[in-house]
C-alpha cells in the first residue's frame, strides 16, 4: 500500500477539542490501515478482531458478491463469495478522514477466477470506525468494468 504518515493531518497547536478530533482520526486511519494489512496477509483472526460483530458491508448488488452483509457471518460470506469470483490486490493511493469516516481511494487489480481475465479498476472504500472497530464499510468500484471482466466467463466456457 502506498500510504505514508505524512498524509495524516496533525495539529500541533490549537484548541484542545481540535487535537482530540485529530487523535481520533489518526487512530481511525491506523485501524483501516491494519484492516488492509490483515486482508493482504490473510490474517483472518485479526480481520475479525477489527470488524465489529454487528458490522455492515455494502457493495453494488449487481456484483456476485455484492449486496448488504451484516455481522461476522456476513463478512465471511462476502469474503468467500468475492474469492470465488476474483483474485485481487488493492493498491491505495489515498487514505484520509472526512465527515467522521475514513476514505480509501485506489485500484483493485487481479484476475477473474474462472476465465483468468485480468482487470485493473478504480475503487473507493468508505469505512466507519467506532471504538477501534469497523462498524460499516461501503465498497465502490467501477462496477461496469468488473462486470465486463466477469462476463468473459461465458466466452471461455
Amino acid at each position: 500500500m502506498l500510504v505514508t504518515t505524512s498524509s495524516i493531518p496533525t495539529h500541533e497547536a490549537g484548541p484542545r477539542r481540535q487535537r482530540k478530533v485529530t487523535t481520533r482520526a489518526v487512530n481511525d486511519l491506523a485501524v483501516v490501515r491494519t484492516i488492509y494489512e490483515a486482508m493482504e496477509t490473510a490474517d483472518i483472526a485479526l480481520l475479525f478482531a477489527l470488524m465489529d460483530p454487528t458490522c455492515v458491508i455494502v457493495q453494488d448488488d449487481r456484483l456476485p458478491w455484492g449486496g448488504r452483509h451484516v455481522g461476522h457471518d456476513g463478512l465471511a460470506n462476502f469474503g468467500l463469495c468475492l474469492r470465488a469470483h476474483i483474485h485481487s490486490t488493492v493498491t491505495t493511493s489515498a487514505l484520509f478522514e472526512a465527515d467522521g469516516d475514513v476514505i480509501q481511494v485506489g485500484r483493485t487489480s487481479g484476475v477473474t477466477v474462472h476465465s483468468k481475465t485480468p482487470f485493473d479498476i478504480d475503487e473507493v472504500h468508505r469505512w466507519t470506525i467506532r471504538r477501534g472497530r469497523a462498524v460499516a464499510a461501503h465498497f465502490s468500484i467501477d462496477t461496469p468494468a468488473m462486470l465486463r471482466a466477469l462476463e468473459s466467463i461465458d466466452r471461455i466456457d
